[in-house]
């Protein structure tokens, strides 16, 4: 099973950053973002108590989307 924060990483590193790989830069960087959770509850409770901009829940709304089809 690949956690949720795997899947994220693959959108560090953009020469042109976005709000996916903002997200991912600064998951990143949070040593307190759930790192082996595959559950959309719990990160999601994670970011509405620290999301790191205004439409971060939006973003991850869209990756999980995504995350979901590539499991």
């Amino acid at each position: 099973m690949r956690f949720f924060y795997q899947f994220l990483m693959t959108y560090r590193g953009k020469i042109k950053p976005d709000e996916k790989s903002l997200l991912a830069e600064w998951a990143f960087e949070d040593h307190n973002f759930p790192k082996h959770s595959a559950d959309y509850d719990e990160i999601s409770n994670y970011l509405e108590w620290n999301s790191p901009f205004s439409n971060a829940l939006n973003v991850f709304d869209e990756l999980w989307e995504t995350y979901q089809t590539t499991k």
